[in-house]
C-alpha cells in the first residue's frame, strides 16, 4: 500500500510527542514495505528523512483549480498577483523574484502561487491550517496513493481536501483532544474541527482506550468506528549511554519533569510535590524541561515556595539533549491531568530511568510496572518520589520488570495494527 500522510510535526522540524509518534510509526510502516509520502507544513527540501519521502507544504506550487476545492465550509481565499507575502524576508523575496524571472521555467510557473507556512503553534495557526488544506488537495492530485492518514485536528482540513481530490479513504489518528489540552475551557472552533473530522473520516485511530472513551463521550462517535493503537518508543542507535554514578550523575539525586509546561501536563502538581520531598531530602535537584504558557507562573511559584536553589528550568529540549537529560536523571515524573498516551515515560525506561506516571494517562494502560498516582494527590506523588530516592532495591526491582515490559512495546506492533485497519477500510470502500 502507498500511504499519503499529513502531520504537523516530524523530526527534526517539530519534534514534540506528536512528531516522535509520526516518525516511529512511519519508520515501522516502511519497514513492512508500505511507502509513506509525508506532508509537513515546512521543511528543507534538501533534507530527506531516512525512511519517508517528505514534502514541504510551504512553497508548494498551487494552480487556480487547487483553490476551488469545496472541502471546507465557505473558504475565503483570494489570490493577488504579487510577490509580497507576510513574514517574508528579503532573501525569500529574492528567491521568489528569481523563480518568476526564470527563463528556463525551473521556478514557479506563471499562473501559480504558493504559501509560506511556518508550521509553528503561533497566532496564525488557524490560517496555516486552512492553507495546509489547500496544499493537501494539490498534493493529492499530483501523486498516486491508496489511502490517506492524518494526525490530529491541525490536519483535518488537509485530509478532507485530499479525499475530495482523490476519492481515497481517510484515516484520522487522534493523539490529543481539545479536552486534554484545555479541560472544560475548550476552543469551540477546534472542537468543531475535531468532531467534523471524526464524523467525516472512514475510520478513527485513538492512541489509548482512555482517548477512545473520551471520543465516544464528548464527540458522539460510534465506538465501532474507533480502533485503539498504542504508541511505542525507540532508542536511536547513536543514543547516549546512561551515565553511571562515577561519570557525571554524582551523589545528588535528580528528579525530572519533561514536557510542555501547560495545564494538561500538570506542572503545578510536580512543583507542590517537590516542595514536600525537599522537606525530607533537602539536597535533591528538580529539573523542569520544556516550555509553555504556564512557565512564568511556575517560576513564580517555585520562588514563592523558596525552593529556587533546588529547581532548574531548561526550556525546550530536542534530539540528543533529551537523552542527555534522561542520562542525568534518577527519576522521571509525569503528573499529567489528561494524557491521551505519553511517550516520554517509555523513553525514560529505555534510558533506565524509573518513572512515576499519572493514572489519567493512556500509557498507564500498557505499563504495569511503573508507579502510578492520581495527578491531584500531591502527598501520594511526593511519597512515591521519596520511596524511589530512598530505596535502591525498589528501583532495581522496578527496572528489572519494566525492562522486560518495554521490549514488547514496539512500533512494529503498532504499525501491524494500522496496516490491518488500512486493509479493512480499503476492503469496505471497494475500488476507487
Amino acid at each position: 500500500m502507498r500511504i499519503l500522510m499529513f502531520g504537523w510535526e516530524f523530526p527534526p522540524y517539530m519534534s514534540g510527542g506528536l512528531g516522535t509518534a509520526c516518525s516511529g510509526l512511519t519508520g515501522a510502516l516502511t519497514g513492512f514495505g508500505h511507502p509513506v509520502l509525508f506532508v509537513i507544513p515546512h521543511c528543507d527540501p534538501a533534507e530527506e528523512a531516512s525512511h519517508v519521502s517528505l514534502i514541504s507544504a510551504s512553497g508548494f506550487p498551487l494552480l487556480e483549480t487547487d483553490l476551488a476545492c469545496p472541502a471546507l465550509k465557505n473558504p475565503d481565499v483570494r489570490t493577488v498577483d504579487s510577490l509580497l507575502m507576510p513574514y517574508t524576508g528579503d532573501h525569500r523575496y529574492r528567491e521568489r523574484l528569481k523563480r518568476r524571472n526564470d527563463p528556463e521555467g525551473t521556478g514557479t510557473s506563471s499562473g501559480t502561487l504558493s504559501f509560506d507556512l511556518s508550521g509553528n503553534y503561533g497566532p496564525d495557526l488557524m490560517q496555516e491550517v486552512r492553507r495546509f488544506g489547500l496544499v493537501a488537495g494539490a498534493v493529492a492530485r499530483r501523486h498516486s496513493f491508496d489511502i490517506i492518514h492524518v494526525h490530529d485536528w491541525m490536519t483535518v482540513h488537509a485530509g478532507l481536501y485530499a479525499r475530495k481530490s482523490s476519492g481515497k479513504p481517510l484515516i484520522l489518528h487522534i493523539h490529543s483532544l481539545e479536552f486534554d489540552r484545555s479541560g472544560n475551557r475548550i476552543d469551540p472552533a477546534i472542537y468543531d474541527m475535531e468532531r467534523h473530522g471524526m464524523r467525516a473520516a472512514d475510520h478513527v485511530i485513538a492512541v489509548s482506550q482512555y482517548t477512545k472513551e473520551m471520543i465516544v463521550e464528548h464527540y458522539g462517535i460510534d465506538r465501532r468506528k474507533i480502533s485503539v493503537v498504542y504508541n511505542a518508543a525507540t532508542r536511536h542507535p547513536d543514543s547516549i549511554t546512561r551515565f553511571d554514578q562515577s561519570s557525571g550523575r554524582g551523589e545528588i539525586k535528580t528528579v525530572l519533569f519533561l514536557g510542555r509546561i501547560t495545564f494538561q501536563k500538570g506542572p503545578e502538581y510536580f512543583i507542590e510535590a517537590a516542595a514536600r520531598v525537599l522537606k525530607v531530602f533537602p539536597e535533591v535537584r528538580f529539573i523542569m524541561a520544556g516550555s509553555g504558557d504556564l512557565m512564568n507562573l511556575m517560576i513564580e511559584r517555585v520562588a514563592e515556595l523558596g525552593i529556587g536553589q533546588n529547581f532548574h528550568f531548561t526550556g525546550f529540549l530536542r534530539g540528543s539533549d533529551v537523552e542527555r537529560i534522561f542520562a542525568r536523571s534518577d527519576l522521571y515524573v509525569m503528573p499529567s491531568v489528561s494524557e491521551p498516551f505519553g511517550i516520554a515515560p517509555l523513553e525514560a525506561l529505555l534510558c533506565d530511568v524509573p518513572v512515576i506516571i499519572s493514572k489519567q494517562s493512556g500509557v498507564s494502560e500498557i505499563l504495569h510496572h511503573a508507579l502510578k498516582v492520581n495527578f491531584w494527590d500531591i502527598d501520594e506523588m511526593a511519597d512515591n518520589m521519596i520511596a524511589v530516592l530512598k530505596y535502591p532495591a525498589l528501583v532495581k526491582e522496578m527496572m528489572l520488570r519494566a525492562s522486560e515490559e518495554i521490549k514488547r512495546i514496539r512500533w512494529q506492533n503498532s504499525a501491524a495494527r494500522v496496516i490491518d485497519i488500512y486493509r479493512r477500510v480499503l476492503a469496505a470502500a471497494g475500488p476507487t
